[in-house]
């Protein structure tokens, strides 16, 4: 699914496609964004990969609320884990995605004085 999605995503930037399809990977990427914890879960994996605990911590979140956080950034395709040893690491599915938060957070800030304040 992850590789589908990056592969979709891809062929966008390329291509003109149906918009339809288009849409339906915006939207789930703006329903990720769309809760303040899942967009600071993004910027915080956008700087390194992490573990759940770690991350839970950095974020002042519950490690049942971060995990359900992470099961949903999985859901849409934006985040995968792998195992290291009995620990699992996440981290962005491509470098494109810390490449496009950063170009979303700099259009932000081109249109709201605030932004750029709000997102350090």
């Amino acid at each position: 699914m992850i590789g589908h999605v990056v592969a979709m995503t891809s062929a966008f930037a390329e291509a003109d496609t149906r918009p339809g399809a288009a849409a339906r990977v915006l939207a789930r990427f703006g329903h990720a964004l769309s809760d303040p914890t899942r967009a600071r879960l993004l910027l915080a994996l956008r700087q390194e990969a992490g573990y759940p605990a770690d991350l839970a911590d950095e974020l002042g979140v519950s490690r049942q609320n971060l995990s359900n956080h992470l099961a949903c950034l999985r859901e849409c395709g934006l985040v995968v884990s792998s195992q290291e040893g009995r620990r699992v690491r996440y981290a962005l599915a491509d470098p494109a995605l810390g490449h496009a938060l950063t170009g979303l957070l700099s259009a932000a800030a081109a249109v709201d004085p605030l932004a750029e304040e709000h997102h350090r």
